[in-house]
């Protein structure tokens, strides 16, 4: 709702007449409607329309939609009536919105998306969904009634707070999912450049994420294996590639009871044909792939890294007994075993600490074995008890000790009175066995020009793709999908995807500036500056009102100081005024 004016000449004399009017929608188009004819205004007539406007509309006006025009001469202001209105979190939304611009999203979406008709661009509410789910994760209705108008984004992109709301939002879902593939290329070129990215090593793996509801409507919404322990829940999976630095690529969802083997060759094809393969070497997960896959791999000439089942470690025995073991760091040490043709090499690991750990868990189970077992044989010799009894009894005391259950023959016989007897050993061969290959793991590859210790580290980046899973449902909160159109569902995990891109963004920035990793700090810190209007009242009746932001404390400037960024001072000024912060012009 705004003022508006029409000046007619009467007698050589001109007289502007004011009415009051608001914007509104039929079908497609937008019309003004007349609210109220108001007649010649003076000075303190406006003020009084202004405060009808207030009265009508019902909610804060908006600084400058009735401000006057700057006054020629100085206005004396009365400063005992000096108030602070409108505080909104700025330091947060504001940091995310300048990682949004150097990434280029900003642009890229701006040739991308169409212009909406609501006089609010798509690429502006894709910046919206994306960095409320930084800053704030919730839902789009959330966003909507809440979180926005606690913001200062509605200053920072130009979009009124009545503008957003839950349509809008869920049609800017729609209207960002078309360009999925479009930003994932977008984003190996660019974040290539920020930080220096080699992107000869891809690594690969697949998490799960559940739905509340039934999702019937979705044909990707199956049960299946849960990392997120929800069988209950039906859920899609999500297959994830980054950069060894844990930059991300590309993402695809497939149904929630797929093989993660299975998505292999679809990814591989997706990422080879959207970047090349150009030698480039795939570091995946020894649940991802099988015989049949690393075959196919080699036949088209792709490089892998991968780890074996720890079964295959009785096939090294001589090696992990008599083979040169080279030391790549304290308490790790590694040997290379090539395959007869040449074609593969296994790589043998062996770690210190990974060995205590599985012996320290060994002996647990061990002991707890062995405790039970004496236990029973001696109540045996007390009392007379039905052989089924006992044998039930060994049968729970091995299920809940399943990691040393091999280890252990038990007899269960029946004795002279009727009653069972007991009588178990431990198999020393097992035994040892067990103890020779405890911190010992095996990897392979394809890869013959790489040393030892650089296969090794290269396949530990996969640790790089389990972060990220964590980030996006910790950080992000991808879990769980209230979502139930398959559509949708695809696009809150772009979202999320998008959030992480600028998650890892921001943690670059830090490294690059010596402020170590925690995203979670920074955006905390920076989530206390606020943005605030100062309203100072006039002596004539009227408000001078200057949107500006709260100057950061010491420990906030030095954060601002060390990631090279300067805040500006004030987001609106009274129409006329001339922004100092504004670079000067040379004037000719």
């Amino acid at each position: 709702m705004y003022l508006r004016h029409t000046t007619v000449t009467k007698r050589g004399k001109t007289h502007t007449y004011w009415r009051l009017v608001r914007s509104v929608r039929c079908g497609r188009k937008v019309r003004q409607e007349t609210v109220a004819q108001l007649g010649e205004l003076d000075a303190q007539g406006r003020l009084a329309a202004r405060s009808l406007a207030e009265r009508i509309v019902g909610v804060e006006r908006q600084p400058g939609l009735f401000d006057d025009d700057l006054p020629a001469e100085p206005i004396p202001l009365e400063l005992r009536g000096l108030k602070l209105e409108r505080g909104r979190r700025f330091g947060d939304v504001w940091l995310a919105w300048r990682l949004w611009q150097a990434v280029g999203f900003d642009q890229l979406l701006e040739q991308l998306l169409p212009q909406s008709r609501a006089d609010v661009s798509w690429a502006a509410m894709a910046a919206v969904l994306v960095i409320a789910r930084l800053c704030e994760p919730s839902s789009e209705l959330h966003i909507a009634e809440d979180w926005f108008r606690r913001t200062a984004l509605d200053d920072l992109l130009g979009v009124p707070e009545a503008k957003v709301n839950d349509d809008r939002c869920y049609r800017g879902l729609d209207q960002l999912l078309a360009h999925k593939t479009a930003l994932e290329s977008h984003l190996k070129e660019k974040l290539g450049t920020l930080f220096a990215l080699d992107y000869d090593l891809l690594l690969y793996d697949v998490t799960s994420t559940y739905f509340e509801g039934l999702a019937e409507g979705n044909p990707l919404a199956q049960r299946g294996y849960s990392r997120d322990h929800r069988s209950d829940c039906k859920q899609v999976c999500i297959g994830l590639v980054v950069t060894r630095e844990g930059f991300p690529l590309g993402f695809e969802v497939f149904a929630g009871n797929r093989h993660d083997s299975t998505t292999l060759r679809e990814i591989v094809e997706k990422m080879e044909e959207r970047y090349g393969r150009s030698a480039r070497v795939w570091a995946l997960d020894r649940g991802m792939v099988s015989q049949a896959h690393l075959d196919w791999l080699r036949q088209r000439g792709s490089r892998y890294i991968v780890g074996t089942p720890k079964n295959q470690l009785r096939a090294f025995e001589r090696q992990l007994l008599d083979g040169e073991w080279s030391a790549i760091r304290e308490g790790l040490a590694v040997q290379l075993v090539p395959t007869g043709d040449g074609v593969e090499t296994f790589i043998l690991c062996r770690s210190d600490d990974r060995a205590a750990k599985e012996q320290a868990m060994r002996d647990r189970f061990a002991e707890r074995i062995e405790t039970g077992l004496a236990k029973m044989a001696a109540s045996c010799t007390k009392r007379r008890f039905v052989p089924g009894v006992i044998e039930r009894r060994i049968g729970r005391l091995l299920q809940r000790n399943q990691r040393a259950a091999r280890f252990y023959d038990v007899r269960v016989t029946v004795a002279e009175d009727g009653g069972a007897r007991l009588d178990w050993s431990r198999r020393g061969e097992a035994w040892d066995q067990a103890r020779a290959c405890d911190g010992c793991y095996i990897l392979r590859s394809n890869v013959t020009d790489w040393k030892a210790e650089e296969l090794w580290q290269a396949y530990m980046q996969l640790t790089q793709a389990e972060a990220a899973f964590r980030i996006h449902k910790e950080s992000l909160q991808l879990r769980p999908v209230w979502h139930q159109r398959a559509e949708r569902v695809t696009a809150h995990i772009l979202v999320c995807f998008l959030a992480y891109v600028l998650h890892k963004t921001l943690e670059g920035w830090c490294r690059q500036a010596g402020l170590g990793s925690s995203v979670a700090t920074v955006l905390e810190e920076m989530a206390r500056i606020q943005s605030t209007d100062i309203v100072v009242p006039t002596q004539d009746g009227r408000q001078v009102r200057l949107r500006c932001v709260v100057r950061p404390d010491r420990a906030q400037s030095i954060l601002l100081d060390r990631l090279g960024l300067q805040l500006p001072q004030r987001l609106r000024l009274p129409r006329g005024v001339p922004d100092p912060d504004a670079p000067a012009t040379n004037q000719m």
